[in-house]
């Protein structure tokens, strides 16, 4: 008795071949899709800078809240009233000497 010729094995290599373009489109994907590691990296980029910023902001903010605090009627500064008031309306005093 001959055994009967083997059949190529189609079926297998069409799985496999299935199983490396999904791994291939995932991986794909994972890098470089919108929620991938470069999208991840650009993300925390952008981040970090608006950390900066908000940091930058928030000492204006306080440099400006301390100017307005030193103006109000709460806490007059009369230096600082003074200098905002010759500087506006760009006035000096009679015992002053101006260099330009």
């Amino acid at each position: 008795m001959s055994r009967p010729a083997a059949r190529p094995g189609y079926g297998a290599a069409i799985f496999f071949v299935l199983a490396f373009v999904l791994g291939s489109y995932f991986t794909f994907a994972a890098v470089q899709g919108d929620y991938g590691l470069f999208r991840r990296v650009q993300i925390m980029a952008e981040a970090d800078t608006l950390e900066a910023e908000k940091t930058r902001l928030e000492a204006e903010l306080a440099r400006l809240s301390n100017l307005t605090t030193r103006l109000s009627d709460h806490g007059l500064d009369l230096d600082l009233l003074d200098e905002q008031a010759r500087d506006v309306l760009g006035l000096i005093r009679a015992d002053e000497v101006v260099i330009h």
